[in-house]
């Protein structure tokens, strides 16, 4: 009986793992960021999923990858937008989808900066501070009264010549009335890498488009269907893929589904905090886009997803796989 019952709790076992032994970084000795990263790959979790994605995407560069950067615009309001402004000016990126709320900001940046706040605020007091709460950030509102000023004079001479635009020529061109080193359009525009941006009207330049249009010039537009035309043709011809989506949403799917024209893509990363149980597409696990075939599946290791918040983790990746 006694033999019976320690079976069940401990069941013996002559195997071997023929796997690396989990360590993580020793602190005791000199250190050294590089090598601390690269523990990550034996401590577990999180972290070695993030040593992967590290790996993947050093893959994709030494394979000539055409490498797609997705993002929403919670990465632009917070200090990531730099980072994502790095790899656009230093060319690690050949192609960057996000949201209309990426655009607004960035530009505010360029005059007006957001400021640290708090996650416990009072709401109400904020509003009649004209103060709007993004997190632990706050932005006051005489941002955007900015912003339409600005967006104002820019729509006159976008629209002057053509009534209909699309999204990439409206990112490209207010990125070259820029001057900060650190926007996003401005290094997009500099080195000719196409922002799409297929929501455009989510945000508070679909409202000044509105306004815009209603006030001053009933004949202008933007057209999606042709970015969406150039973004499929654009991958088919591309040898390699990658794709490093940071967060979710419409740039995420943009970039898988444009992939799946050419049979999917052939390096992909995820960063994510989104949940699989709700069968979203934020949280919808690479695995899942293997299925729709929106990603290769490879003998090898192709894809992997961090399961992290973005601004804990993908200034580590580009440390680990984009610094030299």
């Amino acid at each position: 009986m006694d033999g019976d019952s320690h079976e069940h709790v401990v069941p013996g076992s002559d195997e071997e793992l023929d796997t690396p032994d989990v360590e993580g970084y020793d602190f005791s000795g000199e250190f050294d960021f590089q090598e601390m990263l690269g523990a990550y790959a034996t401590t577990g979790f999180q972290a070695t999923q993030l040593a992967e994605a590290v790996e993947i995407a050093e893959q994709m560069q030494d394979d000539d990858a055409t490498i797609y950067l997705t993002c929403t615009s919670n990465i632009i309001s917070s200090g990531l937008r730099e980072v994502v402004a790095y790899l656009v000016r230093e060319g690690y990126v050949d192609v960057l989808i996000t949201t209309s709320g990426s655009l607004a900001e960035d530009v505010i940046k360029t005059a007006k900066p957001f400021k640290m706040g708090e996650w416990d605020a009072d709401e109400a007091a904020l509003r009649e501070r004209g103060i709007n709460r993004l997190g632990n950030l706050f932005v006051p509102s005489d941002r955007y009264v900015w912003l339409e000023e600005y967006l104002y004079d820019f729509f006159d001479d976008f629209f002057a010549e053509e009534k209909v635009r699309t999204p990439t020529a409206f990112a490209s061109e207010l990125g070259q009335t820029l001057d900060d080193p650190n926007s996003v359009l401005k290094q997009a525009a500099d080195n000719d890498v196409p922002v799409y941006c297929p929501a455009l009207t989510d945000a508070e330049i679909g409202n000044f488009l509105y306004y815009y249009r209603q006030g001053y010039d009933s004949e202008v537009g933007i057209e999606i269907l042709d970015d969406y035309d150039s973004l499929i043709e654009d991958g088919m011809l591309a040898d390699t893929t990658g794709l490093i989506a940071v967060g979710g949403g419409v740039p995420k799917h943009h970039a898988i589904m444009t992939n799946l024209f050419r049979g999917g893509a052939d390096y992909v990363v995820y960063i994510s905090t989104g949940m699989e149980g709700d069968g979203s597409l934020s949280g919808a696990p690479p695995d899942e886009a293997v299925s729709w075939g929106k990603i290769k599946d490879d003998e090898q290791t192709n894809y992997t997803q961090v399961e992290a918040e973005a601004t804990l983790v993908f200034p580590l990746l580009v440390a680990g796989a984009f610094c030299e």
